[in-house]
């Protein structure tokens, strides 16, 4: 059969994509469809085709899955945050637990894993568990500044200050900064024209400590914030509030921030726990988005670590130290490796904080460091503790790990390697890598830190085979 575009058929969705959309098939010829689920009878609109496959928009749903809710958000659609929100929470979980396990199937070869396979650990109660909020700003069509989130692959923003995943401090905070702008004629940024000044409010909360920070990011200097005091002034009746800061980037860049911060008002950071580790958190730093499941995380990565207080442990790609800190408190001595020099700062502040002298950390890629440490000892009389980790942990960003340091890991032979992942994919494949011949899976945990998104965070732990 030959299709056309804007046609409508009929589909029967019978799976689901990891980027969230439905999978059905017409006469036998696929079609990806966002916002519906498994099990969804569907009339949808062709938008797209390709030699053998195609892509269609949802225009009504026939008779509903068992599986599917109402969607509480009502710009949940257009949004391009929430891919899942029409799934219910349980298959949520489900279907990350399945997509680990299949991409570990699938691309790492393993067998029986399932087996080892914790039940997945989700959240009580998930809303409102953002600690951290980017909202581009943008102006309507009657020359309003708004702000929001942008619809699904576009610059376009969906006006939104309640977001329903956010902490619900930001509705307050958002509604303040924009009536300040429509006030006293703050222009918005305009992405096309690169003129306007506020290009997007970032937000900042301690979920334990309370703590609020707001950073205004500009296309130009601080100075063109006519009454700003008017602004700083509202904003501290916020409960909480810790700091204010402006974040200049003037670049033609989608990157969100540039590297200069101006204190506006209040200190330059806020301060926050997770378990019993107190972090520094500036607008720059790097810090788990999801408070309560990161320590659910962490707890997974220091329990399979395995740790009685005497071992050496490297933390790889370890950001502000956070995990390092909270494998500090168990271990011997902890070496911590990141790239991003402010990070490294962060890390250190982070020790000194928590008086942890038994935490040392390295600025540069994990992948040259750590070969150039252990080289360092090799062949030396009396062992280098550095040269023979006990436990290696790895927390790679979603491209995975470099083979380099994957070669340079099984050369160091340590007892145990602790993978944290944020991508399936590139997860198993690096797990492959690893238990190609001295290593083993002894045990996984699958961990929702972003409910209604298909992003699934997981922890492995493997053991060298004696």
């Amino acid at each position: 059969m030959e299709f056309k575009k804007n046609q409508e058929i009929l589909l029967t969705i019978e799976d689901f994509t990891r980027e969230g959309e439905g999978l059905g098939k017409y006469q036998g010829f696929p079609f990806f469809v966002k916002d519906t689920v498994i099990g969804d009878k569907a009339r949808v609109s062709i938008t797209k085709l390709k030699k053998n496959y195609g892509y269609a928009r949802l225009v009504n749903i026939m008779e509903p899955s068992p599986d599917r809710v109402e969607a509480p958000c009502p710009v949940a659609r257009q949004c391009g945050g929430c891919k899942i929100q029409q799934l219910s929470y349980e298959k949520q979980l489900e279907f990350k637990w399945n997509q680990v396990a299949n991409c570990m199937k699938r691309i790492g070869g393993f067998s029986g894993i399932e087996d080892l396979m914790e039940p997945v650990y989700g959240m009580d109660v998930p809303w409102h568990f953002r600690n951290k909020a980017q909202f581009p700003v943008g102006t309507d069509k009657k020359g309003n500044p708004v702000a929001g989130f942008y619809a699904g692959r576009t610059h376009s923003i969906i006006p939104n200050t309640s977001c329903l995943i956010q902490a619900e401090v930001n509705q307050e905070i958002l509604e303040i900064i924009l009536a300040y702008m429509k006030r006293n004629h703050i222009p918005a940024y305009d992405e096309k024209n690169h003129s306007g000044l506020v290009r997007h409010v970032l937000t900042r909360l301690g979920f334990v400590t309370g703590q609020v920070m707001v950073c205004l990011i500009l296309n130009g200097s601080p100075g063109r914030l006519t009454h700003v005091k008017e602004l700083t002034e509202a904003l501290q009746r916020i409960d909480g509030m810790t700091s204010i800061m402006a974040n200049i980037n003037t670049a033609k860049t989608n990157k969100i921030l540039g590297s200069q911060c101006v204190t506006l008002w209040g200190k330059d950071y806020i301060e926050d726990y997770i378990g019993e580790i107190r972090y520094r958190i500036s607008p720059l730093s790097f810090f788990q988005v999801n408070p309560g499941q990161t320590r659910v995380l962490y707890g997974k990565a220091l329990e399979y670590a395995g740790l009685t207080g005497g071992e050496t442990v490297w933390d790889l790609y370890c950001g502000i130290g956070t995990i390092s800190l909270f494998l500090a408190q168990k271990a011997g001595q902890v070496y911590g490796v990141e790239i991003i020099p402010e990070a490294i700062e962060d890390a250190r502040r982070n020790a000194k904080l928590n008086h942890m002298d038994n935490v040392t950390f390295y600025v540069g890629k994990a992948e040259e460091i750590l070969p150039r440490e252990y080289g360092r000892g090799c062949g030396d009389a009396v062992d280098n503790l550095k040269n023979h980790p006990d436990v290696i942990v790895v927390d790679p960003p979603r491209k995975g790990c470099d083979e380099v340091l994957l070669n340079t890991m099984l050369a160091m032979g340590p007892d145990r390697i602790v993978y944290v992942s944020c991508d399936p994919g590139t997860l198993a494949r690096d797990c492959r890598i690893l238990c190609r011949k001295d290593y083993e899976i002894k045990k996984m945990a699958v961990v929702d830190q972003f409910g209604h998104s298909c992003h699934v965070e997981s922890v492995v732990l493997m053991s060298r085979i004696k």
